[in-house]
């Protein structure tokens, strides 16, 4: 007899050090997207805790440490908060489209600029084009990339200020990596604003979340993540929402971390080690 359904093989990464949390390491357990049933396994996947690198869906397995935890904005319920506001309200000239996931000259070379200033010597840091194309075009799932652009003035497409490289899931949007011009002269935020946009999209689309990969506290990188509310967790009891007292007070910690960790948190994004190809660390063993 033929089984009607090919369960996935699991593998695990060897240990490396932990890009978020000093002196720890860090394991993956990942296994291969593709063929017609990679939307359904990735969407099964990602509702326990797992995240898509091209054609790989991996998660956290990290001997003695828990502390990467997937989180979800709740879009139906979700409030902008003042500085969130101003955020949209500033930056509500910007023209998004969802395009296909092809890459261009242009989005590269604004990935470059963002790599240069936020990230210079960082695991993205040496990618040239072709690295690019596999991370944008290496989908076998329902994915975009969705342009920020400013009005244009004479009929052309306006200045590609921001992009971000989306997956369309069945229950929400995962944004699995975002980039835009990281010294604007007259626009900031455009981190934020990227998820605000995508929020509002979610909720347009009847989508019930905004799924924005790993939270970890201590880590000032990852801060942004918590200001979103409400926002889920995802635990050993399933998903749950912060306890609105205990994320008041992680948002006044990450507000009074000094300027340059808010910066650095602002426009960090786990994607950053995200996109280390796996399959070149993996030990063979089925988890």
């Amino acid at each position: 007899m033929t089984a009607p359904v090919r369960f996935p093989r699991f593998y695990v990464t060897a240990p490396a050090p932990c890009p978020y949390l000093p002196g720890r390491q860090e394991r993956k357990v990942f296994t291969e997207l593709s063929g017609p049933d990679a939307d359904s396994l990735n969407d099964a996947l990602s509702r326990i805790g797992f995240r898509r690198s091209q054609t790989v869906a991996y998660r956290p397995s990290c001997a003695g440490c828990n502390a990467c935890v997937s989180v979800r904005v709740v879009t139906t319920a979700f409030r902008a908060s003042k500085s969130q506001a101003r955020t949209l309200s500033r930056n509500s000239d910007l023209i998004a489209t969802a395009c296909r996931p092809w890459s261009t000259v242009e989005q590269f070379e604004l990935l470059q600029r963002y790599l240069a200033s936020r990230h210079p010597g960082g695991g993205m840091a040496a990618m040239d084009e072709m690295d690019y194309a596999d991370m944008v075009e290496q989908t076998p799932v329902t994915s975009y990339i969705v342009e920020y652009r400013e009005p244009s003035v004479d009929g052309e497409p306006g200045r590609l200020v921001g992009a971000c490289l989306t997956d369309r899931q069945n229950d929400g949007l995962s944004m699995i990596y975002s980039f835009y011009d990281p010294d604007h002269e007259s626009r900031s935020g455009l981190g934020n604003y990227i998820i605000l946009d995508h929020i509002r999209r979610a909720a347009e689309a009847g989508l019930a979340y905004v799924y924005l990969g790993y939270w970890i506290e201590g880590s000032s990188r990852m801060q942004y993540k918590i200001r979103y509310r409400p926002l889920e967790r995802l635990g050993a009891d399933g998903w749950e929402r912060f306890d609105p007292t205990r994320q008041s007070d992680l948002i006044a910690d990450a507000a009074s971390a000094p300027r340059r960790d808010r910066e650095t948190a602002v426009l960090s994004k786990d994607g950053v080690a995200d996109q280390r190809p796996l399959h070149n660390t993996a030990d063979p063993t089925r988890d």
